[in-house]
């Protein structure tokens, strides 16, 4: 079984904790519970858990600043850190810091997700929190910053097999807390999104490359060259051989038409 703690200062948060969630059924039991930030240090010292679910901010300490402490000597615990509103500096000490999820105000639902995302990877014994490196201006909110992330990490994966729950577990965030990101700060779902950058680096290769169009297809992260085919065309409103010809056509002029 694998060992949980909860830390927490709130009675309701905690009582939705231990209560609601059915620990055994995802093979785990809670091990311990405390109501404070230096509480919770002890305890995990003492139990030395596989799971810790905490509080980022209570009224006796930081619980990200306790959790950073104890990193050197649990390196394989899992965390997942919830918070009752989304701030910018306390999600990018959490990413920091490596944890599994990051949950302001979360649903029983993503309470469940989080506890499967960190079950599942003790189970692979194969897991690497991925490096940081975005930053933000200050004054950014948390909300966009983890966007944006999202958003490198599409621009760089869009060739691969790629789903809302990837791009979600490397933001360190649930698929559905993504997915309402990607619509508050860009006003499209995530398929909307990886389409767009898709078609983009496809006509990028239809103007500048000899590829075969099923060549170019495969290479932007498409397996059905129908699918790819509808979505341009209503992305672009030509076929692909036809944006390549017009481009051509265009070309021979005197100028090259901007591709945006």
């Amino acid at each position: 079984m694998f060992q949980v703690v909860l830390i927490g200062s709130k009675p309701a948060l905690m009582a939705e904790l231990r209560e609601r969630i059915q620990w055994a059924e995802h093979g785990c039991e809670v091990c311990g519970t405390a109501d404070s930030a230096a509480a919770g240090t002890a305890l995990i010292r003492q139990t030395r858990p596989h799971i810790v679910f905490a509080q980022a901010r209570m009224p006796d300490g930081d619980a990200l600043e306790e959790l950073a402490g104890l990193r050197g000597e649990m390196p394989e615990m899992r965390v997942t850190v919830l918070a009752d509103r989304c701030d910018y500096v306390c999600v990018q000490r959490a990413l920091r810091l490596g944890v599994i999820r990051f949950l302001v105000d979360p649903p029983i639902e993503e309470l469940y997700e989080a506890l499967r995302a960190m079950t599942a990877q003790f189970r692979q014994k194969e897991y690497t929190p991925p490096p940081y490196s975005v930053e933000l201006e200050e004054d950014a909110g948390a909300g966009s910053f983890v966007v944006r992330q999202a958003m490198i990490y599409m621009e760089q994966e869009y060739a691969h097999k790629l789903t809302l729950q990837d791009v979600a577990d490397h933001c360190f965030v649930s698929p559905w807390y993504l997915s309402r990101l990607i619509h508050r700060y860009i006003q499209k779902n995530f398929y909307d999104v990886l389409n767009a950058i898709r078609i983009r680096q496809a006509k990028r290769l239809l103007a500048d490359s000899e590829l075969k169009i099923g060549e170019i297809v495969e290479s932007v992260g498409y397996s059905d060259s129908t699918h790819f085919a509808h979505t341009f065309k209503k992305s672009v409103g030509v076929s692909a051989s036809q944006y390549r010809n017009q481009y051509r056509t265009q070309t021979a002029g005197p100028r090259k038409p901007e591709i945006r």
